[in-house]
């Protein structure tokens, strides 16, 4: 079973790149985030005639969640427990193949003084709640997405120039190992636990994707149930030097039938 995570930043203006990458990698799943367009816009029809169904969380504008998927969606859940009156589209989660899979957009929390960051760090918190809850279900758990989240220096350029960033601060470090150490696995680093400059995104300012300055945020989480199917999990570039990229690449995790 081949899933695949990408923020796309913008689901309409990278639609061509979107759907080119689905047509050449065909993964049986892929996770979106950022989608950017409300659920009603979200352009299923150009999935639909690629054989993919759709499950979309969308926002007008901001962040947005989507789940693609060869096989049918099924116990869709739309939204992150834990806080009925939050507004954001971060968060959907539904049963693919016997799989639970989940597509994440965690909270940026920049500017740290804002209100911003204790929002992303209680947002970790629900996340921590209910993927704990997750691993009651005895199934392969899959939490994909764009976690916001550089987990050690070695997942970042220029460690010291973001210690006080909120991807890197050690409050959110923290929060996101609270996570993994319920029982999961972290799929890129244990198929790859010593390859640097690892990257998963690139801002589009200074020059950052040519010189490689960028920052492994898009992560896969797996339950024990998932990790023992874990073959591989890998980091595909190409799409991030195309023209009209989003600033994020995809990251493919294979995992055993």
């Amino acid at each position: 079973m081949k899933i695949a995570t990408w923020n796309v930043n913008s689901v309409k203006a990278r639609l061509p790149n979107v759907t080119g990458w689905l047509a050449a990698a065909r993964p049986d799943v892929l996770l979106l985030q950022e989608i950017k367009c409300e659920t009603a816009a979200f352009p299923a029809a150009a999935f639909a005639d690629l054989g993919y169904n759709a499950a979309v969380l969308g926002q007008k504008s901001y962040n947005g969640v989507a789940i693609l998927s060869t096989a049918p969606i099924e116990d869709l859940r739309e939204g992150l427990p834990g806080d009925p009156d939050d507004p954001q589209a971060r968060y959907i989660e539904a049963t693919v193949r016997g799989v639970r899979l989940a597509s994440i957009y965690l909270p940026n929390g920049n500017p740290v003084g804002t209100e911003k960051y204790p929002y992303k760090l209680r947002w970790m918190e629900r996340l921590r709640a209910h993927a704990q809850s997750l691993l009651n279900l005895a199934v392969p758990v899959v939490l994909g997405g764009d976690y916001n989240v550089i987990p050690e220096p070695r997942d970042v350029y220029a460690p010291q120039q973001w210690a006080e960033d909120a991807l890197f601060r050690i409050e959110t470090r923290r929060a996101f190992r609270t996570i993994v150490n319920l029982g999961y696995t972290d799929a890129f680093r244990a198929v790859n636990p010593d390859q640097q400059r690892a990257f998963t995104f690139w801002d589009y300012q200074a020059g950052a994707w040519p010189r490689d300055l960028g920052l492994r945020i898009d992560h896969f989480l797996l339950s024990p149930q998932a990790a023992d199917r874990l073959q591989d999990c890998r980091i595909d570039r190409a799409p991030r030097g195309e023209e009209k990229a989003s600033d994020h690449t995809p990251v493919i995790l294979d995992l055993l039938d």
